[in-house]
Formats: structure tokens, sequence, C-alpha cells
């Protein structure tokens, strides 16, 4: 039973980060998740979605969703962050643990997820062809 109390002590941030991001939840109104927007990654957080992230999100018999298809992550961003970070942290369906990124916080774990939800980035090389 000692590998399971190493399992919950080892998540014990990623908990209490969605027991703070369930408290905060109640504020504001409830005029729906804003439109989501990709922000670039940091060279650290492309290496762990190149690493970790795209051999399922960009391989449609994965069954996971695809990394910018808004319409197949709609269903999973109208959940709450927190609901979708224990998702994450435990794994769900076909999704391992952490999505095999153990060195991940829970705030690289968001960040990776809304990246992926989101719309692509635009091309920087299409930018002055406008």
């Amino acid at each position: 039973m000692s590998g399971r109390t190493g399992f919950s002590v080892r998540f014990l941030p990623v908990l209490a980060l969605a027991g703070t991001l369930t408290l905060l939840g109640g504020c504001g109104d409830n005029a729906g998740p804003p439109a989501a927007k990709a922000a670039p990654l940091d060279a650290r957080l492309t290496e762990i979605y190149s690493r970790t992230c795209v051999g399922c999100h960009t391989t449609p018999d994965s069954g996971a969703p695809q990394s910018h298809n808004v319409a197949a992550w709609a269903p999973r961003m109208a959940q709450s962050d927190e609901l979708l970070l224990a998702h994450m942290a435990d794994g769900f369906a076909g999704m391992p643990p952490l999505g095999q990124c153990a060195e991940c916080s829970a705030e690289d774990l968001i960040a990776l997820m809304h990246f992926m939800a989101a719309p692509a980035p635009a091309d920087p090389s299409t930018k002055d062809a406008e």
C-alpha cells in the first residue's frame, strides 16, 4: 500500500491547484468559456509537447482529440479545468497518467491542454502575405 501513498503525495500539488481552481470557479459571471486562443508555447513546453503530446494528439487513430481541432476539444473544454486536470493527472480513457509527462506541473498540463484545444497558431511565414 506504500506505492499508493507515494502516488498520492506526488500529486498533492496538482490536487491543491485543482482545489484552488474549483474554489475560484464560482467567481465572475457564467457567460461561458472565452474563445480559445492558442498561446505560443515557450521552448520548454514546445519540447514537452513534441515529446509527450504529439504521438497521440496528432494521430487520428489514437482516439485522442487532435491538436488544434476545436470541434473535437469543445466538449472537453466545456468542462472545468479542475476536472480536466484531474483526468490528466490520473489518466482518463486511453490517456496515461500525466500524459507520460512526469516532470509536468499542473500549470504545464493546463497550458498544453489549452494550446492543443485552440485553433492552430498563425504561421509567421504568411504574415507579410496578407
